[in-house]
């Protein structure tokens, strides 16, 4: 009965005492310390597991790969040490609320969540689009000072004394500016775009992602900060993995879709597929041949442009060769067909480059594909045929440079 009576503290001390003979007294005081910390750190892992999972697919994934340039790589560790370390300090944040305890050091915590967040956005930002510059963190910044102000002041947030936290003059502006971050970010990736249908699959889950995290905290409270982490590292990692299996599709030069995609795409309900657009470059190996490859990338670009303007929904352009190129356009009348090849002229008659345009039709939708191309490209090299006729320009001629 007296053994029965030993509390489960007692037995834990002397079981370990068993496992762990004595030793030097700062040793036991280093060791027992670890241990009393253990609960806290089993709670954080099994509250953060799933997120502790996809940052580290996502490294593994970042170590591997080979279609990202060192510094977009070196971007993404940033963002994702920022979200692991945000996450630990959302759950001791948490962590000290329930205990009611360490109040200073909990309103300065919520000082840098609400400072942090902004920061990753404009990280998110930054990484995506290569191109701004590190101005893109002023306004984080700007919060963060208003947000430490806070702390003696309340004017963002302050904590009562029952430990409960509200919402102080300005309690909405970190809402405000990670809204502005993310209606920014949308609005790069629009702009950005190449209207292909595909390229506004992660632009509405970017939209339903972070602007849940906007709309949530006032739907079910302050337990969202706990998921906010989770949110941010599962939306950039799967925003990652769809740009990997995006570049798979597309042609490093022009960013058009490319051969393999062509035939994935139009093996997929091709009964629906009424036209065909062949379009192939006029004097291309003159470019590279007297302005050197460069010149002749230059040019190609330019082409893929003009044809990423003159089609419209439902059109999709692939690069399939060196300098040919195919459109695909599902349900369209011939008619629109036609303005699409007249519009494909205008544009480029606009720079110095010039092309030769053919289509294939189906009224009924029982042309096979190889039927569609053989016939678009048969209407493409005759007005190529008849380009080179009417310039006088011998094909495949290389045209010497002017001397000097």
């Amino acid at each position: 009965m007296t053994f029965c009576n030993v509390s489960a503290k007692t037995l834990n001390t002397q079981f370990f005492i068993v496992l762990f003979p004595p030793a030097p007294y700062n040793l036991n005081i280093n060791l027992f310390l670890v241990l009393a910390r253990l609960p806290v750190i089993t709670d954080y892992i099994t509250k953060n597991w799933a997120l502790i999972l996809v940052l580290l697919g996502f490294t593994v994934s970042l170590i591997s790969t080979v279609f990202l340039d060192k510094k977009t790589i070196m971007r993404m560790y940033a963002l994702i040490v920022e979200v692991l370390f945000l996450s630990i300090l959302v759950f001791a944040e948490f962590y000290m609320a329930d205990q009611n305890a360490h109040r200073m050091v909990r309103t300065i915590l919520i000082a840098i969540r609400y400072s942090a967040t902004p920061f990753l956005f404009a990280q998110i930002i930054i990484t995506i689009n290569k191109r701004l510059r590190w101005l893109i963190f002023i306004p984080a910044f700007i919060l963060a000072v208003i947000d430490f102000i806070s702390i003696p002041t309340g004017i963002v947030f302050t904590i009562r004394d029952d430990g409960k936290m509200i919402r102080g003059p300005l309690g909405l502006l970190p809402y405000f500016v990670v809204g502005l971050y993310c209606v920014f970010l949308i609005y790069l990736m629009i702009k950005h775009s190449k209207k292909q249908t595909t390229e506004r699959i992660p632009i509405i889950f970017f939209c339903f992602a972070f602007f849940s995290g906007l709309i949530l905290p006032f739907l079910i409270g302050s337990n969202y900060s706990e998921l906010f982490c989770a949110t941010i590292a599962i939306s950039m990692f799967i925003y990652y993995v769809f740009s990997i299996l995006q570049v798979t599709k597309l042609d490093p030069l022009t960013g058009l879709l490319n051969r393999q995609a062509y035939y994935s795409d139009t093996s997929s309900e091709p009964e629906e597929i009424s036209a065909l657009v062949s379009i192939d470059m006029n004097g291309l190996k003159a470019i590279n041949d007297n302005e050197g490859h460069l010149a002749g990338d230059k040019a190609i670009s330019t082409l893929a442009d003009c044809l990423i303007r003159a089609a419209k929904r439902k059109q999709p352009v692939y690069r399939v060769g060196g300098d040919e190129f195919v459109i695909v356009c599902r349900k369209t009348p011939e008619n629109e067909v036609i303005e699409l090849t007249k519009r494909i002229h205008k544009l480029v008659s606009e720079t110095p480059y010039s092309c030769s345009v053919g289509y294939g039709y189906s009224s009924d939708g029982k042309k096979s594909i190889d039927e569609l191309l053989s016939e678009s490209d048969e209407n493409m090299y005759a007005e190529k045929e008849l380009y080179y006729q009417n310039s006088g320009i011998q094909r495949h001629r290389t045209v010497p440079k002017e001397s000097e």
